[in-house]
């Protein structure tokens, strides 16, 4: 028989394994809470419909890179080279649009839909070359991605020469700069992505076994999952995804140019990690994505509404960004701790 004493301790412990459990969700969620709290009391700007509608499109571009993002960390891998194709992506669109002639590039004027259908194909090459340098031949993720790199900087360096194009196709001017019902086509063609990401991580095969390799890859293995083949999948969704993100990025900055988007490999990643994704793979999500993303963006904005030194914010970007590395990894020690103990 049970003692009425022994009830609240369960009850206690059935808690502190269901925090124990979710910390790496529960963090990111109330440090978006805060962060939102804090920043409405100091800045009466802050808390309104239309700088709502500035963090979604301010993180849009970040948000289509991360989901590619997201795949990989899933898989327990890692892309290093996403800024850097997004960059190459969005110069290819533009090096086969038509300049205006004061624009000192010789490039090659091609109708819209062929300059979109070669930037992309452009950016999938990359990706095939990732998944078949890590996948076939064995290389580390992290130092072929990181080789990608360099190979995408020297294709944005190759067209434009230091040279600055500002003209892209009118589909990609569009959905990158424009807006319709007040709600800007960038904002929206990044939403539809991440749902269409979401549902595919959640009720699809390859969701399944994008979890199982991230998870136990040798226990996915022995399931019969073809591991070189999600994984390379997974390195070129994210190749794909960052070139998307690298036109639609060229039209949002109005320009298209070298370096342009050197700061999105860290927001990329930052949101993913911030957001309670398990860098060791197989737990979190898009949901934990989003979650990132509104962290960084509120983050961001809110640190320009109270005029704090532009040096300071790349300090508490930083800052947060290991706390949710810490989180990450003991949240991670608490499971498997959680596990062994339930297993002896």
């Amino acid at each position: 028989m049970i003692s009425p004493a022994a009830t609240p301790q369960s009850g206690i412990a059935r808690l502190a394994d269901f925090v124990r459990e979710q910390l790496r969700n529960i963090a990111p969620f109330l440090t978006l809470l805060f962060l939102v709290g804090f920043f409405s009391l100091t800045s009466p700007s802050f808390a309104t419909l239309d700088n709502l509608n500035n963090i979604l499109e301010q993180v849009s571009v970040t948000a289509i890179i991360a989901i590619g993002l997201t795949f990989v960390i899933l898989t327990s891998e890692i892309d290093l080279s996403v800024a850097s194709v997004a960059n190459a992506t969005g110069i290819v669109v533009a090096f086969f649009t038509v300049q205006d002639a004061s624009v000192n590039i010789a490039n090659l004027p091609l109708p819209g839909w062929a300059a979109i259908g070669l930037a992309l194909a452009s950016c999938l090459a990359l990706g095939l070359v990732t998944a078949f340098g890590v996948t076939r031949i064995g290389i580390p993720s992290f130092i072929m991605t990181l080789a990608m790199l360099q190979i995408a900087l020297g294709v944005c360096a190759m067209p434009v020469r230091g040279q600055i194009a500002y003209a892209v196709p009118k589909l990609i001017v569009t959905l990158g700069s424009k807006s319709i019902g007040g709600v800007p086509w960038l904002v929206i063609v990044a939403a539809a992505m991440l749902l269409l990401a979401h549902l595919v991580l959640t009720y699809t095969r390859f969701g399944r076994y994008v979890y199982m390799v991230g998870g136990n890859r040798e226990a996915a293995e022995y399931s019969g999952v073809n591991v070189r083949l999600v994984v390379g999948s997974v390195m070129v969704i994210s190749a794909l995804c960052s070139g998307i993100a690298g036109m639609l990025g060229v039209a949002y900055f109005g320009s298209a140019q070298q370096n342009e988007f050197d700061s999105y490999l860290l927001d990329a990643i930052s949101a993913v990690v911030v957001g309670g994704t398990s860098l060791f793979g197989g737990r979190g999500g898009i949901g934990n994505t989003i979650v990132g993303l509104f962290v960084l963006g509120v983050l961001n904005n809110g640190l320009d509404h109270v005029n704090i030194d532009s040096f300071l914010k790349i300090l508490i970007r930083g800052l947060i960004l290991l706390a949710a590395l810490v989180i990450n990894v003991y949240a991670e020690r608490l499971r498997g701790t959680r596990v062994g103990t339930a297993a002896g």
